[in-house]
C-alpha cells in the first residue's frame, strides 16, 4: 500500500506551491498514517525538471522502467476499461527506505487516476 500523491490537487492551499512544499507539508500526514511510500507519477519529458525541483539527494527518488495501470473514469463498450501509462514514478519514503521499494513493473491503481 502506497499513498498516491496526486491528491494534493484538491488542497486549494497548496497549490501552485509545487511539489517540494507538497512534500515538505504531506510527509509528517503520510508518517502518522503509517504509510510505507508516497508516489506520483510524471511524463518522460519533465524528468530534468522533476529532479530539479526535488533538489536535496534523498528526498524523493525518480524510478523508471514502471508502468501504470488505472480504471478509465468512463467506460465504452468499444474501448478497453483500463489504461497502461509507461511514466516516471516518483518515490518518497515515509516509514520505510528506498531499498524496501518492491522491484515490480507495474503499479495497479486499483481504481482511477487521481
Amino acid at each position: 500500500l502506497v499513498a498516491e500523491l496526486g491528491l494534493y490537487a484538491v488542497r486549494p492551499d497548496l497549490e501552485g506551491l509545487g511539489i517540494p512544499q507538497l512534500m515538505r507539508v504531506m510527509y509528517p500526514v503520510l508518517q502518522e498514517l503509517g504509510v510505507p511510500f508516497g508516489f506520483g507519477t510524471v511524463r518522460h519529458a519533465l524528468r530534468q525538471h522533476i529532479a530539479r525541483l526535488l533538489g536535496r539527494p534523498g528526498l524523493a527518488t525518480i524510478v523508471s522502467g514502471v508502468r501504470v495501470r488505472s480504471t478509465l473514469r468512463e467506460v465504452h463498450l468499444d474501448t478497453p476499461p483500463t489504461r497502461i501509462e509507461d511514466v516516471l514514478i516518483v518515490v518518497l519514503p515515509i516509514g520505510r527506505s528506498m531499498s524496501d521499494w518492491p522491484t515490480g513493473t507495474i503499479i495497479d491503481r486499483n481504481g482511477p487516476e487521481l
